[in-house]
């Protein structure tokens, strides 16, 4: 049948939304998170229930279309003809069982929600730098949070999935009763099966510490140096983000910072303070500005800086396998280069601890990987796009020695697959997973390479 007829006979049948091409919210409704991604599905659906979301299987099946899940629009990768987008917003269960340290959630919960829910219990979720991600797509595509040395990815955390098959069954899987599909879920989740609600590990943290130290750009090098070295001995309690940031002469930033450059250290750790590790990098450089002291994860997730808000931007990551003096030195004279000045902020996260020892099985690892970065190119109206893509390449140049084999799924770019994620083997294997699951191909294959 036609695919616009199919939508239409389904919009009647459906508890929910269904918006199509030509509805006044119909632009608004099918724009991504990040704003500078154009993607133009067939339709985009708002379901209420499971009974909704078996109604959508079936009008795929006699359309030919296919199912993209996305919560709240972020990991969009692109054009998406005869796929109906599928905001899964009324899916908002959240219970949390501080006994066990365990947290159920439905798939359309932000994990703002989450970290609210915790706040003052002894307890952190494993949850992104951004609180308004669906918990459901970091997870499900990895994720790579402020406790990730302590408790690995976000993908490690996960128990148990609720999964409406592409049959219509629906049912709880774990790794007693599907191990196949939960390896699958675990960095590759929405290709094989829509996840209606998730029940996540959460992490401990009766003593929570942070610091956060801010240095001038000149001494970014000594700095980055000792923190290098300091992950050859930091404890899995100990978290660590760097973060380079060159920002624009522009009236409206604060004059404290407009125009300037600088480089942070922020560390975060669950056993305390660590005012003894730190102090290597704090005597590396001079500190401008410096915040210690207890804190808590709804202060960490509140001064991550992240968009509140759609927004358009570009960026470009890397994994690497090693950082060594000479790819320091030769990042750090990179991003001083004039031409270079497309990049706002460059994120260096350490890698390792809990990284290296994966609790559970799945697809998505950064296991033996040392360091995960990403640029951000920020899109301003009116400036061309060439020099951000020119300085994003010369980015992946530089760091081109020491590349790791491998990623996690939620740091790939536009136009950048799972084969980044895995070696052949894994994505054969992932590929059969996703053939006994849904033989059809109703889910839409994303970043799954055919």
């Amino acid at each position: 049948m036609a695919l616009r007829s199919v939508l239409d006979s389904a919009r009647d049948a459906l508890r929910g939304d269904l918006i199509l091409p030509g509805d006044e919210s119909f632009e608004a409704a099918r724009r991504p998170w990040n704003l500078a991604i154009e993607q133009h599905p067939a339709a985009v659906a708002v379901p209420v229930d499971v009974d909704d979301l078996r109604t959508l299987l079936q009008a795929a099946r006699d359309a030919g279309a296919t199912l993209s899940v996305q919560p709240t629009g972020h990991g969009a990768e692109g054009d998406l003809a005869d796929a109906v987008v599928v905001r899964m917003a009324a899916f908002d269960e959240l219970s949390v069982d501080l006994g066990s340290g365990v947290v159920r959630v439905g798939s359309g919960v932000r994990w703002g929600a989450v970290v609210e829910a915790l706040e003052g219990t002894g307890w952190a979720a494993p949850a992104g730098t951004s609180p308004v991600v669906a918990v459901a797509g970091y997870t499900l595509g990895g994720g790579h949070s402020w406790f990730s040395r302590t408790a690995g990815l976000g993908s490690d955390n996960l128990r148990a999935a609720w999964v409406l098959r592409s049959d219509g069954t629906h049912e709880r899987v774990d790794d007693d009763s599907d191990p196949e599909l939960m390896w699958a879920l675990r960095g590759a989740g929405g290709i094989v099966g829509i996840v209606t609600a998730l029940e996540i590990d959460l992490v401990p943290t009766p003593a929570l510490w942070g610091t956060e130290l801010t240095f001038e750009a000149a001494d970014a090098g000594s700095v980055m140096r000792a923190v290098r070295d300091l992950s050859a001995e930091a404890p899995a309690s100990l978290n660590v983000f760097v973060s380079s940031m060159r920002m624009p002469d522009a009236p409206q930033l604060p004059e404290e910072i407009r125009g300037r450059s600088f480089l942070t250290v922020q560390a975060l750790s669950t056993a305390g303070a660590a005012d003894d590790l730190i102090e290597r990098v704090r005597a590396a450089g001079t500190v401008r500005r410096e915040v210690s002291g207890a804190t808590s994860p709804k202060t960490v997730a509140a001064s991550s800086g992240e968009p509140t808000e759609p927004t358009p931007g570009k960026g470009v990551s890397a994994a690497l396998s090693s950082l060594d003096d000479a790819t320091i030195d030769d990042l750090f004279r990179f991003r001083e280069l004039p031409e270079q000045w497309p990049i706002m902020g460059i994120d260096i996260r350490m890698l390792g601890g809990a990284l290296n020892e994966p609790r559970r099985a799945g697809f998505a690892t950064l296991q033996g990987v040392g360091w995960l970065l990403h640029a951000l190119v920020p899109v301003f109206p009116g400036v061309p796009s060439e020099p951000g893509e020119a300085s994003m390449a010369g980015f992946r140049e530089v760091l081109a020695r020491v590349a790791a084999p491998q990623t996690v799924p939620t740091f790939l770019g536009p136009g950048e697959t799972r084969e980044r994620c895995g070696d052949p083997a894994s994505i054969d294997r992932l590929r059969d997973v996703r053939a006994a699951a849904d033989p059809e191909s109703l889910i839409h294959e994303g970043r799954l390479p055919r």
